[in-house]
């Protein structure tokens, strides 16, 4: 029986590698570090890709369909409801995310829900409100979607600032396979490494799947500062001391009333 089995086995083996043919992607960005000086204003990171295909790829009824997504450091993260207590604006309760990214980006060909189902959205974390933020309930951490009032409250904030930002439009096809788009880095930018995760879809389904990274640095004095404050604790202090000393004796001799 296992005679007759084997050449069956090896010619399985042999055909499958040959049908199972998929697109793949290929990305580049303009640049995979960003300086940040004393005058950063913002800027943006162009990406640029292209789906490769072979003679075997079936054609796809719906076209393709890009999910750029970008998430910048993560970082424990407290946010605080107020309300009235006697009269006054109070804290009256809070809760802390776990490892939230400080920075996300969701950048499409067409808004998610024309390209794909809530279930597979939800299943990939493609979109701000299908994106896993942990926070700590009760002394549980759970991961809380739909309308829970501080997932909100966080995701509003974060992109006032510049920090959350999604936009469907923001992924062009330049031709049938190359495509481009630009990640806007807002002037408080943290710095860190940045993860840019790219998701191609067709016919409902994500085909095809790469990665990369961006590297955010600062320069010059910014630099020099927050090295010495991170690994000469101590100098860093004494120094900053004597700087308020020095200032203050400074304004004293300047400003003395004879």
């Amino acid at each position: 029986m296992l005679r007759r089995l084997l050449p069956a086995l090896v010619l399985a083996l042999l055909v499958v590698p040959e049908t199972v043919r998929a697109e793949r992607l290929v990305t580049s960005l303009s640049s995979h570090q960003v300086s940040i000086a004393s005058n950063f204003t913002g800027t943006d990171v162009v990406l640029f890709g292209s789906v490769e295909r072979d003679a075997a790829s079936v054609p796809r009824r719906s076209g393709y369909d890009i999910v750029v997504t970008v998430l910048g450091p993560r970082e424990p993260v407290v946010v605080r409801a107020k309300g009235r207590v006697l009269g006054i604006w109070a804290n009256v309760n809070s809760r802390e995310f776990i490892d939230a990214p400080s920075y996300i980006a969701v950048l499409t060909t067409n808004p998610i829900l024309s390209f794909a189902n809530a279930e597979t959205l939800r299943r990939l974390q493609v979109g701000l409100s299908n994106i896993s933020l942990p926070q700590r309930i009760s002394g549980k951490v759970a991961n809380v979607f739909g309308d829970d009032p501080f997932r909100t409250a966080l995701i509003r904030i974060k992109h006032e600032r510049g920090l959350y930002v999604e936009e469907p439009k923001g992924v062009t096809f330049l031709t049938p396979t190359l495509f481009r788009t630009s990640i806007p880095l807002p002037a408080e930018v943290p710095v860190g490494t940045y993860d840019v995760d790219v998701k191609l879809f067709a016919d409902g389904n994500m085909i095809a799947r790469t990665n990369s990274a961006l590297e955010i640095v600062k320069v010059g004095f910014e630099q020099f500062v927050a090295t010495a404050a991170r690994d000469w604790g101590v100098l860093y202090g004494l120094a900053t001391a004597m700087m308020a000393l020095l200032t203050g004796w400074f304004a004293s001799v300047v400003f003395r009333k004879d």
